[in-house]
């Protein structure tokens, strides 16, 4: 019989260790406390409970990040319920099939979805549907006991076609993942965080660290305006950023261009999408000393390796040798294996052991370790197409091809990336790697960003400028490059992933 345990169990004790160290300052300034955020949250579970909501029940949270986000998620956490979690960059459409996954009983969202929910025959089926206010109910002393083994929590990927993946993390993963974190962010007692991902932001409250929510829409990242970060970084004396590359990459752009300093960031973590040499670069000149660490992983595995920048090595040659994304992390177990673009099912170790790759060679990612997810919720396909099982043992299937070297005998091997399995392109027995050809792209002057597809038969180069006088001069070096591009076709803008708006979307992109 398992023991029981609640997530929230950390953030009780961090609360009762730090009763008054702000928890949450919100983007509009407001502040509160550890010991003010476990009262807020303890009412508001109690709410729920009066509402009609139970353990077990799946309920869709639609809250942009803020202290009512964290106090909602934490209630349902704390009453054994499960937080259906929704990006604030999803689209109405997507909203209606991540709610046919989840089948939800209840729905928390601020006043403007409430009443739109109203127009959405996939939110009306939804029985309770409640505001992010609360009202301070009889304390009922009954809130149900939750095991390890209980969910918690079901997030979507970022996929935006077909049916949604939700990620089914139980409170037992959560804490697998809590520690994986822990080791990588290793906080401290001065730390005050600015956590762009909102998944970080649950680890802040389980450590005691402060929480400053950056001043900017996640579902409108083009509005993003650097000097705000910046005024919220130095206001509140922010030690560390937890963020996608694409905020990274705006803050740098704006402290070199402006002659600023942000001096008080010691900790700068940043993940989602690769980041190339010329642009580690960047963040290196704009944080001379500052700690940045590029941490690869997935929704299903986070973290698996990581690269201090310091240690970046030197653009690859256009051949291709990989980008590297440092060492594994030592919560996780890493495997090369041969390329398959079908479920893979294995009998024992052996049967795995047949499909490694030696040494150097390319093939798919996979990994394993207690905080890799075992379970999508409802989706079999999903499942099969994205994970191994052998003897009890879960390797999730990254998608991402690579290969592992060690730089000498006695040094810990070192990961390296070549791009999406999907993207591979194999021409007259020849394979080439996208992956290195958009860092090779972000080395012409005047090419925001780009990338290659194979299109029926044929290679086609996309390009983003960033002023159009740089076209004639970058159509000449493409081609001069040792690859054999049929097209360049320039695109006003090419598409990102909605999370991080950092990754190329390599499936829209094809529609160009």
């Amino acid at each position: 019989m398992q023991a029981n345990f609640n997530i929230t169990d950390l953030f009780w004790q961090a609360s009762q260790k730090y009763p008054h160290k702000t928890a949450i300052i919100d983007k509009n300034g407001a502040e509160v406390t550890f010991a003010e955020l476990q009262a807020q949250v303890e009412a508001t579970a109690q709410y729920f409970l009066h509402k009609g909501i139970g353990k077990g029940d799946r309920v869709l949270v639609f809250v942009p990040m803020s202290i009512d986000l964290y106090r909602t998620v934490l209630a349902l956490f704390k009453m054994g319920a499960v937080a259906v979690f929704l990006d604030e960059w999803v689209s109405w459409k997507r909203m209606e099939l991540c709610c046919q996954v989840a089948q939800c009983k209840a729905f928390v969202g601020v006043w403007k979805v409430k009443v739109l929910a109203y127009f959405s025959a996939d939110l009306r089926k939804i029985p309770i549907k409640l505001g992010v206010s609360y009202r301070t109910m009889p304390y009922q002393n009954n809130l149900p006991t939750t095991t390890e083994s209980d969910t918690a929590l079901l997030t979507f990927t970022t996929g935006s076609t077909g049916t949604p993946k939700a990620a089914q993390r139980t409170h037992g993963f959560l804490l697998a993942q809590f520690n994986a974190l822990i080791q990588k962010l290793q906080p401290q007692e001065d730390d005050i965080d600015m956590p762009v991902l909102p998944i970080v932001l649950l680890i802040n409250l389980a450590t005691g660290t402060p929480s400053v929510i950056a001043d900017f829409k996640a579902s409108k990242p083009n509005t993003l305006k650097p000097a705000k970060l910046l005024a919220q970084i130095k206001a509140h004396n922010v030690n560390r950023m937890i963020s996608s590359p694409f905020v990274v990459k705006a803050l740098a752009h704006y402290l070199l261009d402006n002659n600023l300093t942000a001096t008080t960031l010691r900790h700068v973590f940043t993940g989602g999408a690769p980041v190339f040499p010329s642009e580690a670069q960047l963040y290196r000149r704009a944080l001379p000393t500052t700690h940045i660490e590029i941490v690869y992983g997935s929704t299903e595995a986070e973290p698996i390796s990581g690269l201090i920048i310091p240690f970046l090595p030197a653009p690859a040659p256009i051949a291709g040798q990989g980008l590297g994304v440092g060492k594994i992390s030592p919560s996780a177990t890493v495997k090369i294996i041969q390329i398959i673009d079908a479920p893979i099912t294995l009998n024992n170790a052996q049967d795995l052991e047949a499909l490694e790759m030696p040494t150097g060679a390319v093939g798919e990612i996979i990994v394993a370790g207690k905080h890799v997810l075992t379970a999508y919720f409802n989706h079999e396909e999903a499942l099969l197409r994205n994970k191994i099982f052998i003897d009890g043992v879960c390797w999730h299937r990254t998608g991402d091809s690579g290969y592992l070297v060690s730089p000498s005998p006695n040094e810990e091997p070192q990961l390296y990336l070549t791009g999406r399995c999907h993207t591979l392109i194999t021409q007259a027995g020849k394979v080439y790697f996208p992956f290195m050809y958009e860092e090779a792209f972000q080395q012409i002057t005047g090419i925001e960003i780009g990338t290659i597809l194979q299109i029926d038969t044929q290679i086609i180069a996309f390009i983003q400028l960033t002023h159009l006088k740089y076209k004639e001069t970058a159509k000449t070096k493409i081609m001069n490059l040792p690859i054999p591009i049929a097209e360049i076709r320039f695109l006003k803008k090419i598409p990102r992933d909605l999370r991080h708006n950092s990754r190329i979307d390599y499936q829209k992109l094809t529609l160009h």
